[in-house]
């Protein structure tokens, strides 16, 4: 039934893309100036999750080099390289600089290396970077003259909001690139183009597509784990293609899935949070914070906790129901059990 597992993978990124055109034009048109060897400003990718933020920038970076063989291409994911000296340790070992690197070297070092590495020009895409904790790397990267920045996170003022003043005068004038929602129609496409790389022929048909697409509610990476989901417990079976009963049992199973690996990539911190709402059942920030604090050696601030309460918000691992003062938060319907 697969004929190639790769393209059912939510990281695999297609050689061509359905959808989300302007997006790349948008992109492509901001990185345009390193084609004439100019540093182009910073570009902001930002929307919900599931839309195709990750998938666009590298499918078009790789659109770049192919014009620009010579330029470098660092991938980061903010969410488990959080600190400076992650981030810089991750782009040297992008450019093969980080022979020798060991947990005590400076990060002052680290800089130094990244700065010498300039006899062609690096991408460097930062992924989660509202995930950051020492945002300060943003503004060591801007300093550098042969780093071009390409920055995905969910919402502006949120990101801008982790800035202090010092990078947030530097990275103001940058590109935003929004992403919204897919349509129903536009996830049939992708998913349709899914089936056609990566599956035999009439393994699914359109009407489970759009069964996929309407469970999924605009979010690609939804649709793709049902997919996957659906043919894996088909191939199980021994069919020969998708039934209604197997996608029907495969919806829940997907989301359930996709929410265990989410939980699983969540930081130290993250988790100690997660587990203490999944304890509660529902809490007030207050409660929450002080047996965060009674868990931990060496508590994070109450800002860098909103930046994390808010982040699984978004990957709808927890809900915040109510308004600032009487705000409360719970686990989202679905989710005890996400991390057994």
């Amino acid at each position: 039934m697969i004929v190639d597992d790769r393209v059912l993978r939510e990281e695999f990124v297609p050689s061509e893309v359905v959808h989300r055109h302007e997006e790349v034009t948008h992109l492509s048109e901001t990185l345009e100036p390193l084609l004439f060897d100019t540093r182009p400003e910073p570009a902001f990718l930002f929307g919900p999750t599931g839309v195709g933020k990750t998938c666009i920038a590298r499918y078009t970076v790789e659109q770049l080099r192919e014009q620009l063989p010579s330029a470098r291409v660092a991938y980061v994911n903010c969410w488990q390289e959080y600190t400076r000296f992650r981030v810089l340790y991750s782009l040297l070992e992008a450019v093969d600089r980080a022979f020798d690197v060991h947990r005590s070297t400076p990060k002052d070092e680290l800089f130094q290396r990244l700065s010498d590495a300039d006899d062609q020009p690096i991408v460097a895409i930062l992924d989660e970077v509202d995930q950051l904790e020492e945002t300060e790397v943003l503004y060591d990267l801007h300093r550098l003259p042969h780093v071009s920045l390409v920055l995905i996170a969910n919402r502006e003022e949120e990101l801008f909001a982790s800035f202090d003043d010092r990078v947030r005068s530097r990275l103001r004038a940058g590109t935003r690139v929004q992403f919204d929602r897919y349509g129903a129609d536009e996830l049939v496409a992708i998913l349709e183009e899914r089936a056609v790389q990566g599956l035999a022929p009439g393994v699914v048909d359109e009407s489970h597509l759009r069964t996929i697409a309407d469970a999924a509610a605009g979010d690609a990476r939804v649709g793709i784990g049902i997919l996957r989901s659906a043919v894996n417990r088909a191939d199980r079976r021994g069919l020969e293609s998708v039934t209604d009963d197997v996608l029907e049992e495969s919806i829940p199973d997907a989301r359930t899935e996709i929410r265990r690996k989410t939980v699983e990539q969540l930081i130290e911190h993250q988790r100690v949070l997660y587990d203490i709402i999944t304890e509660a059942g529902e809490i007030e920030p207050g409660e929450l914070y002080a047996a965060y604090e009674n868990q931990v050696d060496d508590p994070k601030t109450n800002r860098t906790l909103r930046n994390y309460l808010t982040k699984m918000v978004h990957y709808d691992l927890i809900e915040a129901v109510g308004e600032r003062r009487g705000r409360t938060y719970r686990l989202v319907e679905g989710g005890e059990n996400a991390g057994e």
